[in-house]
C-alpha cells in the first residue's frame, strides 16, 4: 500500500473498540480462526505449516521480527471488520474525513500568479462525499495515484477554492507527499 492506503488503514484502526490480541499464540489462533486452516495461515505469513501449528500450541512463542510484523499486520487488517465498516459508513454519510498532510502543492492558475510547487502543511476537513469516493476507490482497487487525485480534488475545492467562492480557474497538483494522516 501507499501512503494514503496506509493512512486509511490507520484511521480504521483508530475505530477499534477492543485491542487486538497481544501474544503470538492468540494472534495466530485468531488468524487460523479467520482463514480456517493452518496451511492458509502459513501461506499468508510465508512460514511452514508446522511453524504455525507450533505458534498455535504455544511451543514457539517468539517468531523472528519479520514474521512478527507480518502476523501483527494481518491481525490488524482482519480485526473488527464490522466496527471498521460502521466507522467508514459514518464518515461517508455524515462526518467526512480530516486530512493532515505535508506535501508539494503546485498550481495552474490565472496569469500573474506563481505556479511553482511548494511544500505546505495543511489540515483540512473534507465533506462526506470525498470520504465515500475515497473508500469506494480503495475497495475497487484504485492505485495510489488515483487516491491522491481524490484527496487533491477535495483539498482543491475545500481549502484552495473555499467551496467555489474564490480562485475559480485554479487546478492543484498534489505531489511529493512527505506524510499524510487521515481521521474520521
Amino acid at each position: 500500500m501507499g501512503k494514503i492506503g496506509d493512512g486509511l488503514e490507520k484511521a480504521d484502526q483508530q475505530a477499534f473498540t477492543r485491542r487486538p490480541p497481544k501474544s503470538t499464540q492468540a494472534r495466530v489462533k485468531f488468524l487460523v480462526k479467520q482463514l480456517k486452516t493452518t496451511r492458509a495461515v502459513a501461506e499468508l505469513l510465508g512460514v511452514s505449516q508446522r511453524s504455525v501449528e507450533r505458534y498455535v500450541t504455544g511451543q514457539r512463542k517468539s517468531p523472528p521480527a519479520p514474521i512478527t510484523e507480518r502476523i501483527d499486520a494481518e491481525v490488524r487488517r482482519r480485526w473488527q471488520p464490522v466496527v471498521r465498516q460502521r466507522a467508514r459508513r459514518q464518515a461517508a454519510t455524515a462526518t467526512g474525513i480530516t486530512v493532515e498532510t505535508r506535501a508539494q502543492f503546485g498550481y495552474t492558475a490565472a496569469p500573474g500568479s506563481t505556479d511553482d510547487a511548494r511544500t505546505r502543511l495543511i489540515t483540512q476537513h473534507l465533506p462526506p462525499d470525498y470520504a465515500a469516493r475515497l473508500f469506494d476507490a480503495q475497495v475497487a482497487g484504485a492505485t495510489e495515484r488515483q487516491l491522491e487525485g481524490i484527496v487533491a480534488e477535495g483539498l482543491q475545492e475545500i481549502y484552495f477554492k473555499d467551496r467555489g467562492r474564490r480562485a475559480q480557474g485554479l487546478t492543484v497538483d498534489f505531489t511529493g507527499i512527505d506524510y499524510i494522516e487521515l481521521d474520521y
